[in-house]
Order: structure tokens, then sequence, then C-alpha cells
């Protein structure tokens, strides 16, 4: 009730709100003083509405119950208005807002788990990693934080990468996945306007040659030209990436937005721009070394098992 973008519109909100409470305690104490209408023989006169033939509205007053209900309904109305936000951008004599509950619970929370996750503070990467009731709590982790852009099994999406194959756009080490999941990432590709069709053609057909695509054999050495041209300042003369740059490497058979010749073609004309958002203001830090264990382990746990 707070974010209000002018004083007029919180002004507006509290006095409906407000004189529509006072209103009601009008209307009870104005009908409380209503006489009652008797008839000659001493009966209570109806309104004068009838239904289905036989059904009248009489005119009897209120119950005293209902009214001292009623009453007490709009009094603690005003109660609950002076303490808690409600009426305009009024914060309320407690200061509650729904972010600082959410935020003390989830202080009072960290603070219960603490011990749970301070035995895994003093381990290093590959220690936790191969701690099964680490894993376990990495895992629920990446669940809630991850999946959503990289998938449950961390296969990833086009757009997305995939997190279980050794590829890694800036580096695989956990001091690098730890960075990455503290301050984010944020990549992009530039396009190329200053390229025709045709030098794009060429040079998506030598990019699919690298990593052993079919290509037209035509074009690969006029896209080879292109390349040294426009390309090599980030993914170097061999094509195989720059992990300061979180340039791809482009001979390995592994793409992240798809490796057919429109998609290629697509990336140079337009650019790609990706945003791995940074978990530092969201998870603690012992939560992002468990999640760093976990997402380390989603690769190196497998090649360690295939030995």
């Amino acid at each position: 009730m707070s974010d209000f973008l002018s004083s007029g519109w919180s002004t507006y909100i509290t006095l409906v709100t407000l004189v529509g409470i006072f209103w009601c305690i009008w209307l009870l104490f104005s009908q409380r003083k209503t006489k009652v209408i008797l008839n000659p023989d001493g009966s209570v006169a109806d309104t004068g509405h009838v239904w289905d033939g036989d059904l009248r509205e009489l005119n009897n007053p209120l119950p005293r119950w209902w009214m001292w209900m009623f009453l007490i309904c709009c009094i603690f109305s005003l109660i609950y208005l002076a303490l808690y936000p409600g009426l305009g951008s009024y914060p309320g004599i407690l200061g509650y807002t729904t972010d600082g509950a959410l935020k003390a619970s989830e202080n009072q929370a960290i603070q219960e788990l603490k011990p749970v996750y301070a035995k895994y503070m003093g381990m290093d990467i590959q220690q936790v990693a191969a701690d099964p009731k680490a894993r376990e709590m990495g895992q629920r982790l990446f669940l809630n934080s991850c999946s959503q852009c990289h998938g449950s099994d961390a296969g990833g999406a086009k757009g997305f990468p995939n997190l279980t194959d050794g590829d890694w756009l800036y580096g695989g080490t956990p001091e690098i996945i730890k960075t990455t999941i503290t301050n984010g990432r944020a990549g992009v590709m530039p396009p190329f306007p200053q390229l025709n069709a045709a030098q794009i053609s060429n040079a998506a057909n030598y990019v699919r040659s690298l990593s052993g695509l079919s290509a037209d054999a035509s074009k690969v050495a006029l896209g080879e030209e292109v390349f040294k041209a426009n390309c090599v300042a980030c993914h170097g003369v061999d094509a195989k990436g720059n992990i300061a740059l979180g340039a791809p490497n482009l001979t390995d058979k592994i793409w992240l937005y798809g490796s057919s010749e429109d998609t290629i073609t697509e990336t140079v004309t337009k650019g790609r721009n990706a945003m791995m958002p940074a978990q530092a203001n969201i998870l603690t830090p012992e939560k992002i070394q468990l999640l760093t264990a976990y997402v380390w382990g989603l690769s190196n746990n497998k090649q360690e098992q295939a030995k």
C-alpha cells in the first residue's frame, strides 16, 4: 500500500476508507433511533414489500447483539488501520511490512540452519561434492534457484548452458563456478552489421566445419577469411574460445543456441545477450558453497565414476 506514484492517490484511498467506516457507524446509530411502527392490534407493521404472495418484510428493529457486533467490527478496523499499513502510504504505528516479515523469517531460518551448514564452510568444494548429504542439500538449492533456466536435470535448454557436460564458458573450476553463482555473468555476442549476407553465410559454413558438421566446401575457405577478420579477437585463432570473456569454443560440437546454418546466421546478424543473475543477495555464503559443490559435481562426479 506504500508504492503510490503520487500523494494524491494515497490521500484518495485514505479518505475513501475512513469515510466508508464512519458512514457505516453513522448508519448504524441512525437506524437505532428509528421508531418501530406498530399496527392497531400491537403487531409489527410491514414495509409493504411482499414476495411469493405472503412473504412480508416486517419493520422489526435490528437485534441488539448484531448492532454491537457491527460496531465492534468498525472499531477493530480503525485500530487495525492505525497499527498496520492500509491507509494509503501510511506505514502504521508498528511499521509492519510483508517484505520485513519475510526477511525476518528468512533470517530466523538462516540462524537455525547455520550449525547444519557450518561444517561444509570449512571443507573444500571437492570434499563437499563428495558428501551425500551435502549433495542432497545442493540439489534442493539448485531446484529452487537454478532449475528454472538450466532444467531440473541441469541439462540446459536453448540459450541456457548444460551444466553436466564439462563444457564451461567461463571455466569449470570450483572457484570460477562460485564466482559465477555469486556475482552472475553478462554474456554479449555483438552483431556484425558490417558483414553482408554472403559473408555471413560463408562464416556460418566455416564455423560449422570447425566441429565436423556438414558445410558447403566452396564457402568454408571464404568463411575462414571472414572469421579471421572479425571473430578471432574473442574466439581465438584456433576458435577454441576464451573463458576470460565467456566466448564459447566453436570446435567442440556443443552449441548454446543451436548449430544449424540459420541459427548461426541469426547469431552473427543480430548478436546474443545472455544474463546469469547474481545470487549474492539471495543466497547465503553457506548455501552458495553447497550449490557450488553440487554444480561442480554434476560433471566432475561423472568423470570420477567413469574411472
